[in-house]
Formats: structure tokens, sequence, C-alpha cells
């Protein structure tokens, strides 16, 4: 084989796979976005139901269940203030959610629109969610306000969710570092 054949083959070999990648990442690029319009079941303060699906509101974060907080020294139940906002924003029109991936518990992750508002958004603007990777901007002209979720003594839902979880192990130090640490023995 001439040189010149062999570096056509060896070019070949190497772009090829290349190629095909572009090709691949372009396909699913172009892959169509699932929406779901209609009515929807508010389960919780950012988690809907609609035909056996859960969808999650993605890049916000809102009180959990049986979180309490505390404004004007009495027990505030925000996260029932929290869903019911979330049910009166979702009746404002036509709901419409569109899905961008899975969570890690199976959920859609979604950003929702009624009317043209936008209820990820919203729910961070009138301080009933928090931000959580997206609408920061929101956050911060909501901490101005110091109102809603923001009054009185209020734990971020994630950190209530960690102390949970740390309460049901039993104080056991979790994960890979944990497991570590009682081999070591610092555990104790």
């Amino acid at each position: 084989m001439t040189r010149f054949g062999r570096l056509f083959r060896d070019g070949v070999t190497t772009f090829a796979p290349l190629a095909l990648i572009g090709l691949l990442a372009l396909k699913m690029k172009n892959r169509p976005e699932l929406v779901q319009t209609g009515r929807f079941y508010v389960v919780d303060a950012d988690t809907l139901a609609r035909d056996g699906n859960r969808l999650r509101l993605i890049g916000i974060d809102a009180p959990v269940f049986r979180q309490q907080c505390q404004c004007n020294l009495r027990d505030w139940a925000r996260v029932t203030k929290a869903r019911k906002a979330f049910d009166k924003l979702m009746k404002t029109g036509a709901g419409e959610c569109r899905v961008s991936k899975h969570d890690r518990y199976g959920r859609l992750s979604v950003t929702c629109k009624a009317d043209d508002v936008d209820i990820n958004g919203a729910m961070v603007r009138r301080r009933i969610a928090l931000s959580y990777g997206g609408y920061a901007a929101e956050e911060v002209a909501a901490c101005k306000a110091k109102a809603g979720l923001l009054a009185g003594d209020f734990e971020r839902p994630r950190d209530y969710r960690r102390e949970e979880q740390m309460d049901r192990k039993g104080d056991r130090l979790a994960g890979l570092g944990g497991y570590l640490r009682r081999i070591v023995g610092w555990d104790r």
C-alpha cells in the first residue's frame, strides 16, 4: 500500500467515528420535546401529577410536606400555603408543561406555563418557593421583600430533607465517607 493510501485509510478510521458521534448528538438534540397540556393535580408545592406521571418543577425548591416554620412566634404550615398558591397559579389558564428529563426519582422534570406565565419563576417571585439551580434573579428580588417563605424563621427545604434523612438513619454517617469513617474508627 502506498503512503497516500495509508494516510487516507488512517484519516478515514480517525474521522469516521467522530462523524458518527456528531450525527448521534445532532439526532439527540433534534428529538421532539415532550409537552403535556391540560389539567394537572398539584401533589405538593413543587410536584404535579397527570396520567400516572409525577412532574417536578425544575429549578425551584418548595417546603416539604412535614416541614413547619415559625412566623410571629406561631407555627405556620408554609407547605400548605405554598401548595394552595401553586394550585391557584396552575388554574390561571391552560396548563402546559415542557419535559426536559427525568430526575433521580423517575419524575419528569418540567417547566410549566399557564397563560404565558412561567409558573416556576412565579413561585420564586411570589416567595412560595426558592431557587434551586435556576431562577436566582427572582430569588434575589424575593429576598428583598422578606415575605412568604422568607418571613420569620425558615429552614431551606433541602436542609430540612437532609436532617430528616439523618434522623431516619439514626444519626449514622451515610455514604462512602461514612463507611470509610466507620472502618477507620472515626465515627465513635
